[in-house]
C-alpha cells in the first residue's frame, strides 16, 4: 500500500485497540520507506489523543498480537484439558499477572471469531505451531459463541 501511493515515506500503519477509548495504545508500524518525520508525526498525533504510542517493525501481529495471540491459545487448551475452570483460569491470569482482566474474559471482548482469524494468520505466515488455533476456539467460532457480541463465548453476557 505504501508503494501504490506514491509517497512510501508518508505511508505508515496504525493499529488502534477496541475500544480506544479504554485501550490508550496505539501500535504504529513502519513500512520499509517510512520517514523518521513521519513517525514523529504518528507519534504527536497519538499524544494529542492522550494516548501511548510504541512502535512495530511492518511484522505479523506486530507487538501485542504477536504475543497475546499464544497467550490466549493457552488459557482455551489449559480450559479444554480441564486444567481449570474458566473462571480460576481468569482470576489466576488476572491477580496473577496483574492483568486487568482474564485471558478468557478479554476474548470475550475482542470477539473469538476475530482471534481465531488472527491466530490462523499468524500460523499461516510465522508456521509455527504456537500460533495454531487450539480445536475448543474453532468449535465456539462453528458453534456462534463469539463473545460478548453475541451474547455468549467463555461466559454468558445479558
Amino acid at each position: 500500500m505504501a508503494t501504490a501511493s506514491g509517497r512510501p515515506e508518508q505511508f505508515l500503519g496504525t493499529h488502534f485497540f477496541n475500544p480506544p477509548v479504554i485501550m490508550k495504545i496505539i501500535e504504529f508500524i513502519k513500512g520499509y520507506s517510512t520517514s523518521q518525520k513521519t513517525l514523529e508525526k504518528a507519534i504527536e498525533f497519538g499524544k494529542s489523543l492522550e494516548m501511548q504510542t510504541v512502535i512495530a517493525a511492518e511484522a505479523p501481529g506486530f507487538i501485542v498480537n504477536r504475543i497475546l495471540m499464544p497467550m490466549l491459545n493457552e488459557a482455551y487448551y489449559a480450559l479444554q484439558e480441564g486444567v481449570a475452570s474458566k473462571e480460576d483460569i481468569d482470576l489466576a491470569i488476572k491477580f496473577g499477572l496483574n492483568h486487568p482482566m482474564g485471558p478468557l474474559t478479554l476474548s470475550d471482548f475482542i470477539g473469538l471469531d476475530t482471534i481465531l482469524y488472527i491466530s490462523e494468520y499468524l500460523h499461516k505466515e510465522l508456521g509455527e505451531d504456537k500460533y495454531r488455533p487450539c480445536p475448543l476456539l474453532r468449535k465456539m467460532v462453528r458453534a456462534g459463541k463469539l463473545g460478548r457480541k453475541t451474547g455468549e463465548g467463555f461466559y454468558k453476557y445479558s
